[in-house]
């Protein structure tokens, strides 16, 4: 059983997607938080797998509630707008995945499902989210445990960054699925990276790949 913590200042829409989550045998809504103080405390008293997390709610947002559960619980962003200025701090702070609110509903329950499952889920909209961030500060930082990755793991890397699913790298690299998801266990491990939310994020900001290409 998937728990599920649903964050979000609007009643309603906590309703709403209780009701969602609840219909699935597999899912349960375990706590709901109206503000992201109250997000804190219920994630930290019910100990959910994912969390519903919305960004723009009275006093702590979503993106600093996010930041003081990192590691208790994984957090899915979900907002009304595709390229609302907080993306890029909402994985930064450990978000692992990011939705809109007019997400057709199988694809929100199959979201809830991949981020429990350990994946990140950053849509095409993100990434150029990320592109557009970096195009503003192109500013390289170094990124512990880049010097160890290989020249195919960087290969590889770029292409997550660019927002390649694990099927296409496999095209673009002509590989094996096995081979590709090797690569990224490795890169995980050795950029000490929780999910692929977070090797998108090293890639810019080490500078291995420019906002232009």
């Amino acid at each position: 059983m998937i728990r599920v913590v649903i964050a979000d200042d609007q009643a309603l829409l906590r309703g709403s997607f209780k009701v969602l989550v609840d219909s699935e045998r597999d899912l349960e809504v375990v706590g709901e938080a109206g503000t992201g103080a109250e997000a804190v405390d219920v994630v930290l008293e019910r100990r959910p797998d994912v969390v519903l997390m919305d960004v723009r709610m009275p006093g702590m947002d979503g993106i600093e509630a996010t930041r003081r559960i990192k590691g208790a619980a994984r957090v899915l962003v979900v907002t009304m707008f595709d390229l609302d200025a907080y993306v890029y701090d909402a994985l930064r702070a450990g978000a692992s995945g990011f939705l809109l609110k007019d997400t057709p509903p199988a694809d929100l329950l199959a979201a809830i499902r991949v981020v429990a499952g350990g994946e990140a889920l950053l849509a095409p909209t993100v990434t150029r989210r990320l592109i557009e961030e970096f195009t503003r500060t192109p500013v390289p930082r170094q990124v512990k445990g880049l010097e160890g990755v290989t020249e195919r793991e960087r290969e590889v890397l770029l292409l997550i960054a660019r927002g390649l699913s694990n099927r296409e790298i496999v095209a673009h690299l002509q590989v094996s699925m096995a081979t590709v998801k090797t690569h990224i266990t490795r890169l995980l491990a050795k950029l000490e990276a929780r999910d692929r939310a977070q090797l998108v994020i090293a890639a810019y900001e080490s500078g291995l790949v420019s906002a232009a290409a």
